[in-house]
Formats: structure tokens, C-alpha cells, sequence
């Protein structure tokens, strides 16, 4: 769960950058970094918290050039704390060299171990740093080949920004797990996890990083070529489903046209009689207006979302029933009183947060309610970059769909099958990774509870 954002050839690349990263902040809110190259000289500035936390006009003026790279993150491998903060920048053999990664690299562990057997020494707990290692042992005399040594000897999904002195060189994997773009703004190059960052640059959108891709970016221009080997399609479903703003495209896609059909799905599969469609905001808004389009059930914003809500919040000595879901959500009482309702949300994973939105609604009045999720159940964790409990603490992995209706207390409970969803999304269900609602994977991950899972295991402070 992380947001990358690049910029090559513009006087202002670290405001820019900042912008970007204030786009792509749905995609990781606990770290945010960025690195400047002026000349031979990379400078780095980040911390924990938000993007606008970190970045202040003193701050970015710290950080000059015309070429920068960007990341905000949410941990996925690693603990959280600063020295996890990327873009990493360090100094090997060839000169400085800057990363910032989206993604996860199922074999950091094993490679890990290896490399600390043979005199390395780690200075953070992230996947990313492994390849910084390879990097720096490639024997080979250019940085971009000993780029493409280093990826190609890792497996996972990663997509990646370098920033060395005068070059700017991305990194899509060959499955394709994440989003990467190229754009262009005032003659300058961009890159970014998503498309909705180059409309806040006012950036031109060129085209997606194709799967397998690296492209290098210098003063003559963009240069592209594939030197890893092509392997199947496997490009993130819940992108579409959740993790993307509905405002991007990825994958060659609109997010929301694809939620909204999602929506439409989930109301030829399963039907309900009711008053009113009522979305969980702001993910299942779109769902829940294809859902309604469908059926002709009137759509209404019955939850209201507090979006000034930061990462934590100082609860009252007095204890108030579903303090912390109720200081994001609120229920239009007017709204929802005495009505039958469909509540769409898109996912539903440990089902403590629908049961307690639940009885918000019921609190509020609704005498119904159905409901609706748009996607399948999800039984796995994420282990390709996205933040997910583990397999236990997933409830519909040791529940059925009617324990689960019974659990969080919904008067009837239905989630869009996977053959709807992949009419939704398009395509066959070979070319996506599905691994969350399927556990089929299509790169090998370690068993539970060894390699990456334990070495690499968040902090529960």
C-alpha cells in the first residue's frame, strides 16, 4: 500500500513531486518522502504522518533540482518507523542512488538471510532494502544493468522509481501488480502510481508501464526496453475493487466506470426488496450507484464520512458505543428512519466495522437492513504489496456466509461472486491476481508464520 510519483526536467520537481504524493495519499499514510538530485548531489527529506504533516514551503526548498521522486507508505513488510521512511538514498561504488518501491518481494526473507550470512548489514526491516543490497554487490559497470541483475533476481511485485545522478529509471515487474503511468507536464516527464496525480499536475497522460518494463528518462528523452522475461498478466482485482481513487485509471481502465458495474452486478446476483440504496462512503459510493441504476431503488448518502479524521484520535474517559467507527461515520437519521435499506459496501474483511455500522443505521431507524458487497468473500492475505490481517483474523476464512450475516447482524448478507466480478472488471480470471478471494496465487509466498511473514512481521504496538 504505496504511492509513488516521479519528475523529470521541471525547475519546481520537488513541489511537484509533493503534489503528486498529495494525490496518491489514499495509497499510505504513515510515511512520505522525497529525494532531489541537483548535479551529482541527491538530497533526501521526509518523516512520519501525512504528506502536508511533512512537506512545508521550507522543507521543499531544501530540496532542489529538476529531477525528484516521491513515496508515501503504508507498511506492508516492515515495522512502522522512520528508518522504514522511503525513498531510501545511499551512497555505493557508483554514486548515490535513490528508491521508492511499491509492492512486495515475496523472497526478501530468503535473500535477506543469505546476504547477512555473506557480511551484510541491514539498516531498516523493509523488502525494498534487498535490492539496494543486490544492487550494490552487481559487478556490472552501469546502474541500470546492475538494476535489472537486482530485479531479476527477486520475485513479488514491484514498481519502482531510482533516481541517480541525471537519470530517472522505472521498474514495473513482469506479472504487472501495480499501477505505474507516464505522463507529461510543461515538458517535463512524470510518473506516478496513478493517473489521478497528473490531474492535479496538470499532467498529460501518455501511457501505462507496460509489465516487464524499465524506463529510463535522461536530457535526450524516454527510453524503454524489456529485459525481463514475460510471465502471465496478474494486475491487482482490488485495485479496482478499493485501493485506486475512482478518479484514475489504471490497468487501461476508469476505477469508477468499473465500480459502478461492479454495483451492477452485484444487483443481477443478488436482488433485494428495499427503500433505499445506502453506500458505505467513500468506497462503496460507486458500487452503490451502479447498484441502484440497476435495480431503480433510489440511491442516498444515508452515512455521512468525516474525512479531517488523522490516524489517531484521543478517545473520551466516558466510554461511547462505537466510539471509533462513529467519529468516521455518521447516519442521516432523517434519511434512514423507519426505511428498508441495501448498504453497499466493497469489501468486508474482519466484519468488527460492518457490524458496528450496522447498528449505527439501525440506531438511526432503518427497520432493514440488506447487506451487499462488492466483491467475493476475501479468505487470504495480500502478499504483493497490500495490507491485509492475517488469514485468521479474516472472518469469512472460518465463517460462513450466514455466520457472518448472523455476526454482523444484517437482516440478509450477499457478496458479488467471482465470475460477476471478472465480468466487471473484464477479462479472464487467469489474467488478474485474485489471490484474496481465491488463494491462488500466482507467484509462490512463503508458508504462514515462516520466512517474510515472521522476519518481516508489523509491530502491535
Amino acid at each position: 500500500m504505496c504511492g509513488i510519483v516521479g519528475i523529470f526536467g521541471h525547475a519546481e520537481a520537488a513541489k511537484l513531486s509533493y503534489l503528486g504524493l498529495y494525490a496518491l495519499q489514499h495509497r499510505g499514510q504513515e510515511s512520505a518522502g522525497i529525494v532531489a538530485a541537483e548535479g551529482p548531489r541527491l538530497t533526501r527529506r521526509g518523516g512520519m504522518g501525512h504528506v502536508a504533516e511533512i512537506f512545508s514551503r521550507e522543507v521543499l526548498e531544501q530540496l532542489p533540482g529538476r529531477v525528484a521522486i516521491g513515496h508515501t507508505r503504508y507498511s506492508t513488510a516492515g515495522d512502522s518507523n522512520p528508518a522504514n521512511a522511503q525513498p531510501f538514498l545511499l551512497q555505493h561504488h557508483r554514486g548515490p542512488i535513490a528508491v521508492a518501491h511499491n509492492g512486495n518481494l515475496v523472497d526478501a526473507a530468503a535473500i535477506r538471510a543469505e546476504l547477512e550470512a555473506d557480511g551484510a548489514i541491514f539498516q531498516t526491516t523493509t523488502d525494498t532494502e534487498v535490492l539496494l543490497h543486490l544492487i550494490a554487490r552487481s559487478r556490472a559497470a552501469d546502474v541500470v544493468d546492475a538494476i535489472v541483475e537486482a530485479v531479476r533476481a527477486v520475485h513479488g511485485a514491484f514498481s519502482l522509481l531510482f533516481l541517480v545522478p541525471g537519470r530517472l529509471i522505472a521498474v514495473r515487474d513482469p506479472m504487472g501488480f501495480r499501477p505505474l503511468s507516464l505522463g507529461r507536464v510543461d515538458g517535463a516527464w512524470v510518473l506516478a502510481s496513478e493517473t489521478c496525480a497528473f490531474d492535479l499536475l496538470g499532467a498529460e497522460n501518455v501511457r501505462e508501464i507496460e509489465r516487464g518494463e524499465i524506463v529510463v528518462v535522461d536530457v535526450a528523452g524516454v527510453h524503454s526496453f524489456k529485459p525481463l522475461a514475460p510471465m502471465r498478466p496478474a494486475p491487482c482485482a482490488f485495485e479496482h475493487v478499493y485501493f485506486a481513487r475512482p478518479d484514475s485509471a489504471v490497468f487501461g481502465q476508469s476505477v469508477q466506470a468499473v465500480r459502478k458495474r461492479l454495483g451492477e452486478e452485484l444487483w443481477r446476483e443478488h436482488p433485494a426488496e428495499a427503500d433505499l440504496v445506502v453506500p458505505v462512503p467513500d468506497s462503496g459510493t460507486y458500487a452503490g450507484l451502479g447498484y441502484a441504476a440497476a435495480s431503480g431503488i433510489p440511491f442516498e448518502l444515508g452515512l455521512v464520512r468525516n474525512h479531517y479524521v488523522g490516524r489517531t484520535f484521543i478517545e473520551p474517559s466516558q466510554q461511547i458505543r462505537n466510539f471509533g467507527v462513529r467519529v468516521k461515520l455518521n447516519p442521516i437519521r432523517e434519511t434512514l428512519a423507519g426505511k428498508r435499506i441495501v448498504l453497499i459496501d466493497d469489501s468486508l474483511v474482519r466484519g468488527t466495522t460492518s457490524k458496528k455500522i450496522l447498528q449505527m443505521c439501525r440506531d438511526a431507524g432503518a427497520r432493514e437492513v440488506h447487506l451487499r458487497i462488492s466483491c467475493p468473500p476475501t479468505v487470504g492475505p495480500c502478499y504483493y504489496g497490500i495490507d491485509t490481517p492475517r488469514r485468521d483474523e479474516l472472518i469469512a476464512s472460518t465463517k460462513s456466509v450466514a455466520e457472518i450475516r448472523r455476526f454482523v447482524g444484517a437482516d440478509s448478507l450477499a457478496y458479488l461472486s467471482l465470475e460477476g466480478m471478472m465480468r466487471a472488471i473484464g477479462g479472464e480470471e487467469e489474467r488478474w491476481c485474485t489471490a484474496c478471494w481465491t488463494d491462488r496465487h500466482p507467484v509462490p509466498v512463503p508458508r504462514e508464520g515462516e520466512g517474510q511473514l515472521r522476519l518481516f512481521e508489523k509491530s502491535r504496538r
